[in-house]
């Protein structure tokens, strides 16, 4: 990284435009670096996004692109990979002026730099994985900032946290999102790494498996000499990924965790009772519990303590002294927006109470994982779900995985394919029908007695919706019904349709 390409060291009175402000990683920066004593401004595009709350706790409003926004006063710009240098007027303005351009994640890499940092990366998991870890780190006496990749409940309806601790400590820790799409989180700067999962995804970029492992591999030999990787030893890309980099970086230390982990982060799991997932890790005598549904959100937590625990260590502290505060971090975790968010409750017409729930997972594993995870929590609940696949080239690519991933719900809700701009439609064979009846044709084989529909678009399945939530429930079904909206796409619309229309 060049000295350029590198923010100040110290942020107080430094005038910083970001252009895209309103995407989540950028507007988790701005936070991060408001905190630091930045000056801020940003632009983007009229529509209002959840993360225009975001600045407008800071004060800070969105502008119209426009080259005007570049004043002389304006030390360093930040702007997403969605605009281009050379098309944006804001970046053809700032290039002329001879203003460094950084790009957001060569901007967090540099900040990355001035820390003691850990990337959270893996194909599923990064976002409740690093909203975990900022929960705990709350309740800690460490000098510690938390960027995750999507608002927070426990952070305060933030993307961010940012310890009271921060200033008055010269060694401080930054944990950070870190996301393997076209190797963004290669511009960061780690002392440990949480590896969730490794399997292929972002077909896009990387057409094999092996091609997204390497990504994950060389990731991993960023770390300093003796760095460590707290990794999932009950995913198998993990377990490949991290016996592959070992062979290059004997001196990093692989700690494991999960249910197939030896030592201090062995993983049991206990029941799940009253909506509380409980589960025991070997380092401490003491039953632990999330609030939140689903195994893998229980596997998220134990990475999550790992890193805590490895970050106590670093700075002298022994875990055992810090259970108690750790089970309140995991207590206090309530998910994200997107992650398993209780969107609103109902009562129907003939008096049936309905949960609704929108998730982000738009990857088999990861819809499969949660509607497990649901089934499993709401025990007495009808589940009905609405997924929305996202590009093409992963719908295509993993097309039986995404028809089977449905099992546990009771009907399942399909729509056309939620497109890319980075993808061009009329390059592939398939559509949102064609993993509608894939999904049909599995389900024939495995649970016949499970309803399917297709509606192309979004809102046409409304009506539909509002009658099954409006049917009388069997003695399977004595709480009610749970409707999930998954996916990357805007189906979210559905639920809060659904919500308004009672």
């Amino acid at each position: 990284m060049t000295d350029q390409l590198q923010l100040p060291e110290n942020m107080s009175g430094v005038h910083i435009h970001f252009v895209g402000i309103k995407g989540t990683g950028m507007a988790a920066l701005v936070e991060i670096l408001y905190h630091n004593g930045a000056i801020i401004t940003g632009s983007d595009v009229a529509e209002r996004f959840y993360t225009d709350e975001i600045l407008e706790k800071l004060n800070i409003k969105a502008l119209p692109f426009d080259s005007k926004n570049i004043t002389e006063d304006i030390q360093y710009v930040v702007y997403s990979s969605a605009y281009k240098l050379n098309k944006n007027p804001d970046l053809i303005e700032a290039v002329k002026r001879g203003i460094p351009c950084l790009l957001y994640t060569q901007a967090l890499g540099s900040y990355s730099e001035r820390a003691y940092s850990c990337g959270i990366c893996g194909v599923h998991g990064k976002t409740s994985t690093t909203g975990l870890t900022g929960t705990i780190l709350k309740e800690l006496d460490l000098p510690a900032q938390v960027l995750a990749g999507s608002i927070i409940k426990s952070f305060g309806d933030t993307c961010t946290f940012t310890s009271p601790l921060i200033k008055k400590e010269k060694k401080s820790v930054f944990v950070a999102e870190t996301c393997e799409y076209q190797r963004h989180f290669m511009s960061f700067c780690p002392q440990k790494i949480i590896l969730t999962s490794v399997e292929p995804d972002h077909q896009d970029y990387y057409p094999t498996y092996e091609d997204i492992r390497q990504a994950f591999i060389d990731y991993i030999c960023k770390l300093p000499e003796n760095g460590q990787v707290v990794y999932c030893a009950d995913d198998k890309g993990a377990v490949d990924t991290i016996t592959l980099a070992s062979k290059i970086r004997p001196d990093v230390q692989m700690i494991p965790y999960g249910e197939k982990a030896k030592g201090d982060y062995k993983l049991t799991f206990g029941k799940v009772q009253e909506e509380k997932n409980n589960f025991k890790l070997q380092l401490f005598d003491k039953e632990l519990y999330l609030k939140v549904p689903g195994r893998h959100e229980v596997m998220d937590a134990c990475a999550a303590v790992a890193l805590c625990c490895e970050l106590l260590r670093t700075f002298g502290k022994n875990p055992a002294d810090y259970v108690e505060q750790i089970a309140v971090g995991l207590s206090n975790f309530a998910g994200g927006k997107r992650r398993s968010e209780i969107i609103g409750k109902m009562k129907t017409k003939i008096g049936n109470d309905v949960v609704v729930i929108d998730d982000y997972g738009h990857h088999p594993t990861a819809v499969k994982t949660t509607l497990e995870g649901f089934r499993e929590f709401y025990k007495g609940r009808k589940i009905i779900v609405d997924f929305m696949s996202h590009t093409y080239s992963r719908t295509q690519a993993l097309i039986k995985e995404f028809a089977a991933s449905f099992d546990s719900a009771d009907v399942v809700i399909l729509h056309k394919i939620y497109s890319s701009a980075r993808e061009n439609p009329a390059d592939f064979n398939i559509t949102g029908l064609t993993l509608f009846n894939e999904t049909v044709n599995h389900l024939k084989s495995v649970k016949e007695e499970m309803l399917a529909k297709y509606y192309d678009e979004i809102l046409d399945a409304k009506d539909f919706v509002m009658e099954e939530l409006n049917k009388p429930l069997d003695s399977r079904y004595p709480d009610g019904y749970l409707f999930v909206t998954m996916g990357a796409g805007d189906n979210w619309k559905l639920g809060k349709a659904i919500l308004e229309n009672k």
